[in-house]
């Protein structure tokens, strides 16, 4: 059920045919509501929206080769997770998001730290999933990222 590749293109076109067209659908709202500064790239070997060395040059701490990682969706066995450390680090958009959850969506949230999973692929709340993306700036995600970095 995952999809493999090395750039985004082939991430998007080696999915399993029963998830390609929810998978795509995910990513293009992703891109869409994308705030500046960040890009869609492989990221840990998956499709990631990361800040690129351009404006971070010191990349992810752990692997100071690979960019500042920030969302990223995977196609997993039993569904697409969909990532996103602005609700891991910042509290208040983690209760915004659960809070609005229910009125995009008809399941029940499966969500880890910052992984929500979807089951049920009819039910992925998309304009929900769009509002989230909008909510944190490039340098909005820098700022939390090195302040929990210093602790």
């Amino acid at each position: 059920m995952k999809a493999t590749g090395k750039t985004v293109k082939e991430i998007l076109t080696n999915l399993p045919e029963d998830r390609a067209e929810h998978f795509n659908k995910l990513h293009d709202v992703i891109v869409k509501n994308l705030p500046k500064g960040f890009e869609a790239a492989i990221s840990y070997g998956g499709l990631g929206y990361v800040v690129p060395h351009t404006l971070y040059p010191a990349g992810y701490h752990c692997k100071p080769s690979e960019p500042l990682p920030f969302a990223g969706i995977a196609s997993q066995k039993n569904s697409i997770n969909f990532y996103h450390m602005g609700i891991y680090s910042d509290p208040k958009l983690l209760n915004w998001f659960v809070s609005e959850y229910p009125k995009h969506c008809k399941q029940k949230l499966d969500m880890g730290k910052s992984c929500v999973r979807f089951k049920k692929l009819n039910d992925i709340p998309y304009k929900l999933i769009g509002e989230l993306m909008q909510k944190m700036s490039a340098k909005e995600w820098i700022t939390i990222y090195e302040n929990n970095l210093k602790k």
